[in-house]
């Protein structure tokens, strides 16, 4: 996850010694110097009148402490990213997956490792390898390399085998569920999967096992596809440093992965699962896809359950595949989406897939300001443009709405410090690896000092960022971005928007560059139309980095 902003406080001497003096008993003293860290300034008056009212808060907050809420439990008020007057999507959903040619078996087996799913699956179906075969593949990748990107925590080698074997066996008997039938892939570690632990990459939870699979996983073995590996990720979602260590770049193994989904963008970019489940709260698909150059998809908020995921801010999570190119984003996405009863925020609108859309009639904006301002890497991005131009796409500047998105951010800290708050009680957060002033254990705490008000005041703050940027896109099917200039990345998470993100080159290190393509609400048809055409005519995707 991106660099939070919150509230850094403390507490000065007065307000210690005034608690010192009379504990478990809020005085005048103590709200004078409140006042303080929450910017206000009332009369001694004003303040008296107020410790009887403060003093049962306190203990109506001490009662609430009592109450056992695990991560699970969802807060009754939930986020809603639809303005007024806005469309939905009406019809049914369907899928086309593009035609490609038919797949030969390599002489070494090997080679599978950076094949798409579109080209497994015709080798699936055409029976010229087995699941099993692609499995054991995998599973030996995992364990050869796995160790040196440090972007494992668990093998689900019995379970992988096992679905392997049931998969070979179905195609073999004319069953066939699908493009993702016998395809190996891995998840992210905060989705629950029966039988194995779900750490969370976190040092507090490394033994925690959840007693159920996640609507996510439980889709995709549905569809057929075979679990290889819990992969890891920041601890409790932030950035690429978990409990056994720092998550590598396949490119370059001294850098971070980035993250949160820090093992399912290396273990993707490393051929080491032919796809992952990442997900995303503010860059968690983006940052790790673009620094390991994978192609990420973060679905619009509402199309995927987040049952049996780890919560993290229950009004910005969202689930989405990262994989080879964007093709297979779609036929991942199409298993996973769509309500399940267990989660309350999904919406049961359509998603509707054409490869072959004719993107010429896709209004397409670019946001002029944030790719000026983003000079560094101006040469892909104009590279971009010309590719697009070249396809017949016509560009139309746009700016964002011109709101405080950054001042609003705190909201996440606040859901987060909530999500963890028995960690910050029970000072279990002193087990987290990270420990400097940017991270975790000090953003929980810091948050506790958020006034409600304050909160409520910036989710209406939110409301008017999610009615501007509706404004903004009535004319607008699919817009540019860079990946991370400007309020783009932290916007389009709070409002709930879907994004692709991509390579579009490689940098004078080799290390790769990218660029996102944005949609409206729901609007991911039109969003992996337009980014497969644009990665069709490069082949950025295709390139892989070198491992030893």
């Amino acid at each position: 996850m991106k660099k939070l902003g919150f509230l850094a406080v403390g507490l000065t001497s007065c307000l210690l010694g005034a608690f010192l003096n009379s504990p478990g008993k809020i005085n005048t003293s103590i709200v004078e110097n409140a006042e303080k860290i929450f910017g206000l300034s009332f009369t001694e008056t004003q303040r008296d009148s107020m410790l009887d009212n403060l003093n049962e808060q306190l203990e109506n907050f001490e009662n609430l402490r009592k109450l056992h809420m695990p991560n699970s439990t969802w807060p009754s008020l939930l986020f809603n990213p639809i303005p007024p007057g806005f469309v939905v999507p009406t019809g049914k959903s369907s899928f086309t997956a593009s035609k490609i040619a038919d797949v030969k078996r390599p002489a070494n087996l090997e080679d599978l490792a950076f094949y798409s799913i579109q080209e497994l699956a015709n080798l699936l179906r055409n029976r010229r390898v087995t699941s099993v075969e692609l499995t054991t593949m995998y599973l030996s990748r995992l364990k050869k390399y796995g160790p040196k990107l440090e972007c494992v925590i668990t093998l689900t080698e019995d379970l992988a085998m096992k679905q392997a074997r049931r998969a070979d066996e179905e195609i073999a008997n004319g069953k066939y569920r699908g493009l993702l039938q016998g395809i190996p892939y891995g998840a992210k570690d905060l989705l629950a999967v029966k039988g194995y632990k779900t750490t969370w990459g976190a040092m507090p939870y490394r033994d925690q096992m959840i007693d159920q699979d996640a609507t996510v996983i439980r889709r995709l073995e549905e569809a057929g596809a075979v679990l290889v590996a819990k992969l890891t990720m920041g601890a409790l979602a932030w950035g690429d440093v978990w409990y056994g260590g720092k998550t590598r770049n396949p490119w370059n193994i001294e850098r971070g992965s980035s993250g949160s989904s820090a093992g399912s963008a290396s273990a993707t970019a490393a051929g080491l699962v032919a796809f992952a489940i990442g997900t995303e709260t503010w860059g968690s698909i983006v940052s790790p896809s673009s620094e390991c150059g994978a192609t990420g998809l973060r679905p619009t908020y509402g199309r995927v359950s987040r049952h049996g995921a780890m919560a993290l801010a229950w009004t910005m999570d969202k689930i989405g595949p990262i994989c080879r190119n964007v093709e297979d984003c779609a036929i991942v996405l199409n298993a996973i989406v769509g309500p399940d009863g267990l989660d309350p925020t999904l919406y049961d609108y359509p998603f509707v897939y054409d490869p072959y859309l004719n993107i010429k009639k896709l209004r397409v904006g670019y946001l002029k300001s944030d790719f000026d301002r983003d000079s560094t890497r101006a040469a892909f991005h104009q590279s971009t443009f010309e590719v697009l131009g070249k396809l017949g796409v016509t560009l139309t500047p746009i700016e964002l709405p011109k709101l405080p998105v950054n001042d609003i951010a705190f909201m996440l800290s606040a859901e987060a410090a909530a999500a963890f708050d028995d960690l910050t009680l029970s000072h279990r957060d002193e087990q987290l690896v990270r420990q400097v002033k940017n991270a975790w254990p000090n953003v929980f705490r810091s948050a506790r000092f958020i006034p409600a008000v304050e909160y409520i005041q910036a989710s209406r703050a939110r409301t008017l960022v999610i009615q501007d940027m509706d404004e903004r896109l009535r004319n607008i099917d699919v817009y540019l971005a860079p990946p991370f200039e400007g309020d783009n990345l932290l916007l389009t998470n709070l409002t709930g928007h879907p994004c692709v993100v991509l390579p579009n080159g490689f940098d004078e290190k080799g290390l790769p560059r990218s660029i996102t393509f944005m949609g409206k609400l729901f609007g991911e048809g039109e969003v992996l139309a337009l980014a497969k055409r644009y990665q069709d005519a490069t082949e950025f995707h295709k390139k892989h980095p070198a491992l030893k």
